[in-house]
């Protein structure tokens, strides 16, 4: 069963059917011409809920519940509280995670990649950020998007394109890394219980995986990781308990909390 296609906008160029064509290839779906046809009648026509839509140079996933599509907004905020912050302005992942320069962080739930921008900026070009995102849409989107988007300042920039995205599920690829190879393995899977105040989530809810981490995932997890394994969820989740996560780091305000396991 198809699950989506790829196409462009109906104000198309060479180099928008030419991105189409890769994104579709790049994603495992069929590439279709748009001849100027509404989104509804493409759902119609070809009988698929999401549309790979490529247009201004990036690519936007149509879901039925929205747009989905790479912005580094999310980010760019947290960014400059690590950049400018005083006060002890920072970030609460990057302490979870304990991140400095030239350190490594496999993020095992990519998503729409905010996370491990801010992961990328704090080890800097000399470190290494490798994203997982098990849906293959998803991937598509972001991985395009870290690697062209411009941002509007170069440490921003930079932090993205320092970042490598990888289409996979994420305990099938942990199964397959070294011992002891990445500083800090990262989980941030939708939540439970969501914050339903997120709506700008919507979309990345309506494609994304809804698996939840399993106790075996983490374990294999702390196999690979030297440092840490850190675990991102609502403030008020068990799921910290049913994992085994006893050190939890966050705002006393905030809602959201990071397990964290040293080893």
């Amino acid at each position: 069963m198809v699950q989506a296609i790829a196409t462009t906008g109906r104000k198309c160029s060479e180099d928008a059917v030419a991105l189409a064509k890769w994104a579709a290839e790049h994603a495992g779906i069929p590439y279709v011409p748009r001849a100027n046809l509404s989104g509804k009648a493409l759902r119609e026509r070809y009988g698929v809920d999401f549309i790979l839509v490529a247009k201004q140079g990036l690519l936007t996933l149509s879901t039925p519940s929205g747009d989905l599509f790479f912005h580094p907004n999310m980010a760019h905020l947290r960014l400059k509280n690590l950049r400018f912050g005083s006060a002890g302005t920072g970030d609460r992942m990057v302490e979870a995670m304990d991140l400095s320069r030239s350190m490594s962080v496999l993020d095992c739930t990519l998503g729409f990649g905010a996370d491990a921008i801010v992961a990328s900026f704090a080890v800097g070009p000399e470190g290494r950020v490798t994203g997982i995102e098990s849906q293959p849409l998803i991937e598509t989107v972001v991985g395009y998007g870290l690697a062209h988007f411009k941002a509007e300042n170069w440490p921003i920039q930079e932090a993205m394109r320092g970042i490598r995205t990888v289409c996979a599920d994420a305990f099938d690829y942990l199964k397959e890394q070294p011992d002891d190879s990445v500083d800090v393995v990262y989980f941030d899977p939708m939540f439970r219980h969501p914050l339903l105040e997120s709506r700008s989530l919507s979309p990345l809810r309506t494609a994304a995986n809804h698996e939840p981490v399993s106790e075996v995932m983490i374990e294999e997890a702390c196999r690979v990781a030297r440092r840490r394994v850190v675990f991102k969820e609502n403030a008020r989740s068990l799921e910290f308990e049913r994992l085994g996560f006893t050190k939890i780091m966050g705002g006393r305000y905030s809602k959201v909390h990071y397990g964290v396991r040293i080893l």
